[in-house]
């Protein structure tokens, strides 16, 4: 879908970031949304839909159990 969201879950990526977090939910609302940079009137829903992806990734990468490593270490920027 979207080959320039990087893996966020480790091993591949030890740390991430909340920056890391909010660049992946960026791409994906871009691809699914059709707008590199939405117009005026669809900038609120467009950044709340950021939000609210880079919340279910926070989530998910938070929830996720990866056999043989250590609980994932999310760092705030």
């Amino acid at each position: 879908m979207c080959r320039s969201i990087k893996t966020l879950r480790p091993p591949t990526s030890p740390e991430v970031t909340d920056e890391d977090i909010r660049a992946a939910a960026l791409q994906y609302v871009r691809k699914v949304s059709g707008f590199r940079a939405p117009a005026a009137h669809n900038r609120e829903v467009f950044d709340q839909a950021v939000d609210a992806v880079a919340a279910a990734t926070e989530e998910l990468l938070d929830g996720l159990q990866i056999r043989g490593s250590a609980v994932r270490r999310h760092t705030h920027a």
